[in-house]
């Protein structure tokens, strides 16, 4: 499995907006893609316009289908007006869970 922790700033006055907006990406990539495993968006405590979105994919190309699935799309042409400089991604290889564990626990990802 392959992970990738992104870093976004938002601009000032959009932070409920850019959270409202990423529930619709996050659930449809857990919900329609067979290749995600997970997809957490966290805000940051210290700076409130400052998320983090940690994604888990079967491989490469299950985080290119993520890339053209239309919520993600959306989500994008939605959000990326509120963006406050560059996204920061970070790619990594999963270690714990092994990958069938992660396979065990997407059917809990799906109760909201």
């Amino acid at each position: 499995m392959i992970s990738i922790f992104v870093t976004i700033r938002i601009k000032e006055g959009f932070s409920d907006q850019f959270t409202e907006a990423s529930f619709g990406d996050s659930q449809g990539s857990v919900r329609d893609e067979p290749g995600c495993f997970r997809f957490d968006i966290l805000k940051n405590s210290e700076e409130p316009n400052l998320f983090h979105l940690y994604e888990v994919y079967e491989d490469e190309a299950a985080l290119d289908a993520h890339r053209n699935a239309p919520h993600y799309k959306k989500w994008r042409s939605t959000v990326e007006d509120w963006f406050d400089g560059d996204i920061s991604r970070v790619m990594m290889n999963t270690v714990f869970p092994s990958d069938e564990g992660w396979r065990q626990q997407k059917p809990s990802l799906l109760d909201w």
